[in-house]
């Protein structure tokens, strides 16, 4: 099963409201970037990354894929994608520039596709591929109902119907203003409305300095809040530890991080009580294997972060024994053949083979962007 082509992609799609912002960013489209990988036998995988649909970054990305990563590919076996992971993520050259970022998210899409085209050789879906589902009831909590840019009354209402009327009894809020009392009180009013058997987590996304996140735990140490996410700055392992320390509030982390290796430094630093890998930013899939066997290792919680909008990490979370909730955010869902369904807060097990990843040719001409 030789790789005989390589076709990048650039796909710029709406959201389900106009614009969206957290406290660190604001976009009215989600990119989908990435790659086709056509195999002899004529079967073709689809692998990408999610980016803010920046057209120039996201050149970057796929001239990553087309000049770094497609001669090192062709004329390779898709099956080899240990070897493959490594020949790539290790090149000599490309490690000297890379090991996170642009080389990074290109690595992912690479990976991605080429384990959809190994489920598809197989004939199942990815979860079946890696040993099978050990759930069958993986739960999700709505992050698209909690926008920093939503004034109250509109969270309310979202945060009615999400749980209500479509069965969610998880959710997720964004928190950021410059007063995190302003946070406290919009938490105070969801808490207030849904009442307490509904569990909230909050979403920082990296904005506060270490006093200002102590000042909002302490706010907050009556609304029973899930998890913290992102607190502080994604890199930084001391804050996050000393906050850990501080607080009964869990801290959740991982969307913002490139490789294990930057895992294994939160979590033996005692910084992180909910993994969120995303195969999106680690190096796909291979990589994000590596992450949950090593949560799983120290019995902590995976949570994935959906960077791909979990159209591959509800198979992952399906399978792998340390996940147990996914991120539900619809943005692009009905872009795919077998796009992503939630049910009474439920995930739907996918039935088609591959990774989730096969983008409808309608949504490829309408939404695609060039390449230069």
């Amino acid at each position: 099963m030789k790789i005989t082509a390589i076709e990048p992609f650039i796909v710029h799609l709406p959201l389900t409201a106009s614009s969206i912002s957290d406290s660190t960013h604001s976009i009215t489209h989600w990119g989908v970037v990435g790659t086709r990988i056509v195999t002899s036998n004529g079967l073709t995988g689809y692998g990408f990354t999610g980016t803010h649909a920046h057209l120039p970054s996201d050149r970057l990305i796929t001239s990553c894929i087309s000049t770094c990563y497609a001669p090192l590919l062709i004329g390779e076996d898709a099956n080899d994608r240990t070897r493959l992971w490594n020949k790539l993520a290790r090149s000599p050259a490309l490690q000297w520039v890379g090991r996170s970022g642009i080389t990074q998210l290109a690595l992912a899409a690479v990976d991605v596709a080429l384990w959809d085209i190994a489920a598809k050789a197989a004939g199942v879906p990815l979860w079946s591929y890696l040993g099978g589902a050990r759930t069958d009831k993986l739960e999700g909590y709505n992050t698209d109902i909690g926008w920093l840019s939503f004034d109250l009354d509109t969270m309310l209402d979202l945060t009615r119907r999400a749980t209500e009327e479509d069965g969610f009894t998880r959710i997720k809020i964004k928190v950021g203003h410059e007063n995190p009392a302003t946070d406290i009180k919009r938490l105070e009013a969801v808490r207030q409305r849904i009442g307490s058997d509904i569990r909230i987590a909050v979403d920082g996304n990296g904005k506060w300095d270490l006093p200002t996140c102590r000042r909002f735990c302490a706010g907050a140490k009556d609304l029973d809040l899930f998890w913290f996410e992102e607190p502080t700055w994604y890199d930084d392992v001391s804050s996050h530890a000393q906050l850990a320390r501080s607080t009964e509030i869990p801290i959740a982390l991982g969307e913002q991080l490139y490789t294990v290796d930057a895992f294994r430094s939160f979590i033996d630093a005692e910084a992180v009580a909910y993994v969120q890998p995303d195969v999106t930013r680690l190096g796909g899939i291979t990589e994000y294997i590596q992450v949950a066997d090593l949560a799983l290792a120290n019995r902590l919680p995976v949570a994935p972060h959906a960077g791909e909008m979990s159209q591959v990490h509800v198979h992952l979370s399906y399978w792998h024994p340390a996940s147990g909730i996914l991120e539900y955010i619809p943005w692009i869902k009905d872009h795919f053949e077998e796009p992503i369904h939630v049910e009474g807060g439920i995930y739907r097990l996918p039935q088609h083979p591959g990774a989730g990843t096969t983008l409808l040719a309608d949504s490829l001409q309408t939404f695609g962007k060039s390449l230069a």
